[in-house]
């Protein structure tokens, strides 16, 4: 736990810009115990923990985690896909992102795909990356060229339709609406 501790402390402190001084005030400890807690020999109270991960802007458990990686790359058959119809969904994100989804949508030719409308005050945005998408939003048309975007209300129903006799990909991003606590 100290070698996670200390090595994420480090590196917390160092991505924020920050000196062992500053950060120490920061947590309202002395810089002393910052020192000794980037050393890996402390043996700090919750207290102090809690007052380091506030310092940091992260939670307790992150700080005693194993080190992450500076950065992570996914295979495109890493990602989780789905298939509606002869349109393949694939997600674009590894993880959930809490209130949004974001995927590419392969349209062959012909293909067509139904919506699924959300709950109200969810917006979504499909972005025409390639070829045409047809979008349908409550018996609207809207015909997307490449680089087109069409924002729109998520609860309605909507339809997606490659009218053309080539492929093409479309990015969808969901912006859902907050849940009610």
């Amino acid at each position: 736990m100290s070698d996670h501790l200390a090595d994420n402390i480090i590196q917390l402190r160092e991505a924020r810009g920050l000196s062992q001084a500053q950060i120490a005030k920061l947590a309202g400890i002395p810089r002393a115990t910052w020192t000794h807690l980037e050393s890996g020999a402390a043996n700090p109270t919750l207290a102090v923990l809690v007052k380091v991960a506030n310092a940091l802007q992260i939670r307790v458990d992150e700080l005693l985690a194993a080190p992450r990686l500076p950065a992570r790359h996914l295979r495109a058959a890493d990602l989780p896909v789905r298939v509606r119809g002869q349109v393949s969904v694939r997600k674009l994100v590894p993880e959930p992102l809490p209130g949004l989804e974001l995927e590419r949508m392969a349209l062959p030719p012909g293909a067509r795909m139904v919506g699924i409308p959300h709950t109200p005050g969810t917006r979504e945005y499909l972005t025409c990356e390639r070829g045409t998408v047809e979008l349908t939003v409550s018996g609207e048309k809207y015909l997307l060229a490449e680089g087109d975007v069409v924002t729109f209300r998520g609860d309605q129903k909507h339809s997606y339709h490659n009218p053309t006799s080539s492929p093409a990909i479309a990015y969808s991003t969901i912006a859902f609406a907050p849940v009610a606590s």
